[in-house]
Formats: C-alpha cells, sequence, structure tokens
C-alpha cells in the first residue's frame, strides 16, 4: 500500500478493485461531478498530483485519474493504484472522490489512450491537465475527446512552438474546446483591479492620455506579463508601434504602442527574481498613476489612484501561487474563456516580437 498513491492493481482489474474499496469503506457519497485527468513527464508527478487532488477534491468532486509517463525506460509497461479522497462532516467520512494513478514506461501512444479514456465516467465532461510542453503524445486522438484543457504556458521552454501546436489543436477540436492557461488565470485580480480602478472618474478620463505602462514579474512567468499587457493594448484599443520593434535593455523589455489617437505609449515588462508572478503593474499619464502591486508571497493587492496631491489606497485578494489552487479557482469560475481568446492573437504577436 503506497500512502499517497493507495492500492496497486492489475489495470484489468481496477473496477472490481473499486468496487470492493467503497464496500470495505462507510462512506454517505461517492462524488463526481467531471472527470478530471493529470498528464505530466516528470518524475514523481503521481504523488505530488495526488496531493493536489486531495484539497482540490475538498470544493470540486471528480473522479481524478493521475497519469505520470517514463519513456526513457524502453520496455513497455502499465503500473496502476486506487484509492479515495475522502472529507469529513459530523466527525465522519461523508463524501469520497475516487482517484486512479497510472506509471507508464516506453512507447505510450496508444496504449495511453485506450487506457485512461477506458476508466472515464463517460456520462460526465472531462477536464484535462497537461503539465508542461505539448509533447508528441498530445495529438488529435486525444484532444479530440477533451472538453476543458488546462496547461501552463509558463512552464514551456518553447512556448511559439507549443501555442503552434496548440492552435492546431483547438481548431481541429470537434467539442469546441476550451483551453485554460494558468499562466492567465494567475492575473485575474489584477485584471479585476485595473477594471475596477478605471471606474473612477479621475482614471478614466486619464485613459487616453496614458504614456506608460510598466509590468514587474517573476522571470518564471514572463508569459503571464506578456498576456496582461496583451489584454490591456486589447481593452484599451491599443495598436503595436507601427514600424517599431520591441527592444531589450538588460531585464527590461520594451514593447512601443499606440493609442486610438495615435500618441505614443511605452510599455516595459522588467523581469525581477525577487517578484511575486506579477508584482507590479502601473499605468501612467499626466498627472495620473494607476498603479497594482504585490509582494512575493502576499495574500493581497495593494491598489493606488495617485493624482496631483491626493492618493487613494485600497486592498484586493491575490491570485492563488500554487497550481491546485489556480486550477480550483479556473473550475469554479468555469466559463468559455472566450476573453483568452480574444487576448490571444495580441499575446502572440508581442510573444514573436
Amino acid at each position: 500500500m503506497d500512502p499517497e498513491l493507495g492500492q496497486e492493481v492489475p489495470v484489468a482489474s481496477i473496477d472490481k478493485e473499486l468496487r470492493k474499496l467503497w464496500e470495505a469503506d462507510e462512506v454517505h457519497a461517492n462524488a463526481s461531478l467531471i472527470n478530471l485527468v493529470t498528464c505530466s513527464e516528470q518524475a514523481g508527478s503521481l504523488r505530488q498530483n495526488s496531493a493536489i487532488i486531495r484539497e482540490l477534491t475538498r470544493e470540486h468532486a471528480c473522479r481524478a485519474i493521475l497519469v505520470e509517463f517514463d519513456r526513457s525506460v524502453e520496455v513497455p509497461s502499465i503500473r496502476a493504484w486506487i484509492t479515495a479522497h475522502c472529507h469529513l462532516a459530523e466527525g465522519k467520512k461523508s463524501v469520497c472522490c475516487e482517484q486512479i494513478a497510472f506509471a507508464f514506461t516506453g512507447r505510450v501512444t496508444g496504449r495511453f489512450r485506450n487506457t485512461v479514456f477506458g476508466h472515464l465516467n463517460s456520462d460526465l465532461p472531462l477536464v484535462f491537465w497537461w503539465q508542461g510542453e505539448l509533447s508528441d503524445v498530445f495529438r488529435e486522438r486525444l484532444f479530440s475527446v477533451i472538453d476543458r484543457l488546462v496547461i501552463d504556458s509558463s512552464s514551456w521552454a518553447d512556448p511559439v512552438a507549443n501555442f503552434s501546436r496548440l492552435k492546431d489543436a483547438v481548431a481541429s477540436s470537434t467539442l469546441d474546446l476550451v483551453v485554460q492557461d494558468l499562466a492567465w488565470t494567475r492575473t485575474w485580480q489584477y485584471r479585476l483591479s485595473l477594471a475596477g480602478m478605471f471606474d473612477d472618474p479621475v482614471a478614466l478620463s486619464a485613459l487616453p492620455s496614458i504614456e506608460t505602462v510598466r509590468i514587474v514579474h517573476h522571470p518564471k512567468h514572463r508569459s503571464s506579463a506578456l498576456q496582461l499587457l496583451a489584454w490591456i493594448s486589447i481593452q484599451a484599443g491599443w495598436r503595436q508601434g507601427l514600424g517599431l520593434a520591441a527592444a531589450r535593455d538588460g531585464q527590461v523589455e520594451i514593447f512601443p504602442m499606440e493609442s486610438k489617437s495615435g500618441h505614443a505609449i511605452t510599455a516595459s515588462l522588467e523581469a525581477d527574481e525577487a517578484s511575486a508572478p506579477v508584482g507590479l503593474l502601473e499605468l501612467s499619464a499626466p498627472g495620473v498613476t494607476v498603479r497594482i502591486s504585490r509582494a512575493a508571497g502576499a495574500a493581497h493587492l495593494l491598489r493606488e489612484l495617485i493624482t496631483s496631491g491626493n492618493s487613494q489606497t485600497s486592498l484586493a485578494p491575490a491570485d492563488p501561487d500554487d497550481d491546485g489552487g489556480l486550477v480550483g479557482a479556473q473550475l469554479a469560475r468555469g466559463g468559455k474563456n472566450t476573453l483568452y481568446r480574444k487576448v490571444l492573437p495580441r499575446f502572440l504577436e508581442l510573444l514573436a516580437g
């Protein structure tokens, strides 16, 4: 018995062993609202993801299927474990969610799809959390049956190539595939706060006169910063500066832009090892500065509206730092993520620049 993954069972006996598991345990409900599949090629990911699923099932009932690949071992093999994540009510086990874990070695094409998808709850939607690069396992026969795909573009060494593969997947999907990028989720509270701050008449009147945008981010989260800049430029109606290219000065990237009226805007992204994933968003116009900041690890954002001789401050919640918290936030909000699709082309332009 593995303390994290549970009981190891033959793949052919998974369903029978799950029935035995429920018969031997007194629970009020075996609950599932979705199928949640996690896939990773990182060694040790099964136990890490099992810990994440244990927390996620406190709020999101699911059948969880965890997959880890090790293709450095040429001999094909499959090992499987079953367990249940149970949560207490009035001191007793009340609701439990099933978990099945698979460890694959060798070439996985075909075996992966048939094994994993043969153990889904067939009448429930499929949320598929792909961790890391979109490898050759990520192919049409896989994404064609996914309802919601969770990725993290901040983890990609070559985001341009991975987004190209993702674009093909979305275009070929027959299920109106919803993509949820954790890099985008990390900016949710920043976007919510910035939109709320421009409800102030002073800030709103300064919007057409914005001259600079400054974003400070952790080096690992450049994708989040670029997506935040792409969202701002799309929502404000800005375009990339005609005939001007992005430039780099040390850890600072400069993106020239133009407003609707044609005046120049300088947008900068600054990488800082001491920063939160996104540590600062600042928009400045003559006499007005809108600033949202967060110290690394802080639970709140600090919002500031600074005008001549006056400063207004307030707090807002920060987005989770951990992947499990981000996935939970996305599952709670749901939706078709149409804003992400709207912003994605501008983000890819900035990424290429």
